[in-house]
């Protein structure tokens, strides 16, 4: 596409930086880079709309062709009626339980097994043990707490302490 070899990528820079100078370069690059995005997106926003021309041509052309495909199909092969459902066979006692409208139980069932043997002996309950209650303690002396005796009495009144000033600092004599 576009071939710019180092050396002359280099020539155009000292060009440049003569024409323009350094002061006004960072702008003007700037102002190129913006003009190269806006240059890209034009380029992207082109062949993205290209490339959905294409899928949708496409699309087209396998749907004209799958129509075609199946129209041969068809033709080659018409519809033909349906075959009758196929009958089952019923014994006597199956057609007379089907022919009662009160019976709505299953025509074929088997009795389920019960064989002594096969049951398992009830595993035993465990034992349940009562809960201990738990044990009052006795206070200890350091759960005591004593009020110190600089702590103020019921009913008086605390005053904040004063905040402490400093003392402007001497200056040094040079």
């Amino acid at each position: 596409m576009l071939d710019v070899a180092p050396t002359e990528l280099l020539l155009v820079a000292v060009v440049a930086l003569l024409v323009i100078g350094p002061k006004d370069l960072p702008k003007a690059m700037r102002v190129v880079g913006k003009w190269i995005g806006r240059a890209r997106g034009v380029a992207r926003q082109f062949r993205s709309g290209i490339d959905t021309m294409i899928r949708e041509s496409e699309l087209a052309d396998l749907q004209k062709q799958w129509a075609e495909e199946n129209e041969r199909i068809m033709r080659d092969h018409p519809p033909t009626q349906s075959l009758p459902a196929p009958q089952t066979y019923l014994s006597p006692e199956q057609q007379a339980l089907a022919a009662d409208p009160l019976d709505r139980g299953a025509l074929m069932t088997e009795q389920p097994v019960i064989k002594d043997s096969w049951e398992a002996e009830p595993a035993p309950e465990p034992e349940v043990k009562p809960k201990a209650k738990p044990r009052a303690r006795k206070p200890k002396t350091s759960d005591l707490i004593e009020a110190p005796e600089s702590a103020p009495k019921a009913g008086a009144t605390i005053e904040a302490p004063k905040p402490k000033t400093r003392k402007p600092r001497a200056k040094a004599a040079s």
